[in-house]
């Protein structure tokens, strides 16, 4: 009897939990203390990074950038731009905050920002923002979008919740913006139940995202910068431990995921050498079909992402044989009911055609070839291959 096929599969391992667990009872605090700083310490030396803030979700990663940049006064406007194909969480908080939001289409290879259709934006509509989504863990055209919002002075963050251990010119994705995010849901690379990070070489940047993670108040902030605060504010001592210098949240997670997200570190590249393996066996092994490409390398994919005609018929029949598969991630953001309450339709004939023929096969570091293949053999049995028309174009 074959087993099923999941999109996610033992992210989290026995061991991993037996060791969590003897940790915790032993007596150590649960609440976010010294794991979660050591986990942020490790997680941004591995991606190369100055600093990391560790979070609730991957969600509120975004957030919580985002809202940082705003308090911060780093925007000269209230406009910012989006990826037609990305997630609701991508694309939430620049509505819940009040910007002007804009959604730029995807081209045809790695599904994310199409670049004619990102300049064109940029030059009209003039955004101080950028939030770029790596999708299914390919990198965007990272050079170009760089020339392009240098041009028109767009700051980018990158949501890389998808692309974790993916590499564009030798640095990993969610570095190369002012901010990048990650999630640590059950479903992606690595798993601390919950949780998110934020990445960042930005020192201030970094400082009011430890403060508005934590309610706005200075208690984690480097010395200088909470003497400054309580001189500024005549704040005393005393008074100072239930100060609110921002408008913050509560993001915080637990050094009880800390500690679990710092033992799943450690198997980070070898998950990596996984997808990237699985990857190139789909695409050998479904020719005809759709294939997302970009410049990563290496490539950490998400999932495999393809194009089929009969997409429901598809659906059906692999999961009759216990393989999961899904959307193309939202296909479509100007499509969804959240979206079009607010904004109305958006013309995006890419993200249309995603939206309509995308779906993605499963692909995490617990399949091996005999899974992938099977996936692969159950996959052609009926799906029916169809490319992007030659009409569609940002």
């Amino acid at each position: 009897m074959t087993r099923p096929i999941y999109l996610a599969e033992d992210t989290i391992t026995q061991p991993e939990l037996t060791d969590l667990s003897d940790w915790m009872l032993a007596g150590n605090r649960l609440t976010k203390s010294e794991e979660t700083l050591r986990f942020e310490e490790e997680f941004a030396a591995w991606m190369g990074s100055r600093h990391a803030i560790y979070v609730n979700s991957g969600s509120s990663a975004n957030l919580l950038m985002i809202y940082a940049l705003k308090e911060l006064g780093r925007l000269k406007t209230m406009r910012a731009i989006a990826p037609a194909v990305s997630w609701v969480t991508t694309v939430s908080p620049l509505m819940q905050f009040g910007f002007d939001t804009k959604l730029c289409d995807c081209d045809q290879d790695t599904l994310g920002l199409d670049l004619e259709h990102l300049e064109a934006l940029c030059k009209e509509h003039r955004p101080s923002l950028l939030i770029l989504v790596h999708v299914l863990g390919h990198a965007n055209n990272l050079t170009e979008i760089r020339r392009i919002c240098d041009k028109y002075g767009v700051i980018i963050l990158e949501d890389s919740c998808e692309a974790l251990g993916s590499e564009y010119q030798g640095a990993k994705l969610g570095s190369h913006g002012t901010a990048g995010s990650f999630s640590f849901y059950y479903g992606h690379h690595i798993s601390t139940i919950e949780g998110g990070m934020v990445v960042t070489d930005d020192y201030d940047l970094y400082q009011i995202m430890l403060s508005l993670r934590s309610h706005g108040w200075s208690r984690d902030l480097a010395p200088e910068r909470r003497e400054a605060l309580t001189s500024e504010h005549s704040v005393d001592a005393f008074r100072n431990l239930y100060t609110f210098y921002y408008a913050g949240f509560n993001l915080r997670s637990t050094d009880l995921q800390a500690r679990l997200g710092r033992s799943q570190l450690k198997k980070l590249d070898a998950i990596t050498v996984a997808r990237q393996r699985n990857f190139d066996l789909y695409r050998d092994g479904l020719r005809e079909f759709f294939v997302q490409s970009s410049k990563a390398e290496p490539l950490s994919s998400f999932a495999y992402g393809t194009l089929v005609e009969n997409r429901l018929e598809v659906f059906e029949h692999l999961k009759a044989q216990d393989i999961e598969c899904r959307p193309l991630i939202c296909g479509n953001i100007a499509r969804h009911p959240f979206w079009l309450a607010a904004n109305g339709p958006a013309v995006l004939p890419n993200a249309d055609v995603v939206h309509d023929l995308g779906i993605y096969l499963p692909n995490h570091h617990n399949l091996d070839a005999g899974d992938v293949q099977r996936a692969i053999r159950t996959f052609q049995e009926v799906a029916r291959p169809v490319s992007f028309p030659d009409t569609a174009g940002g």
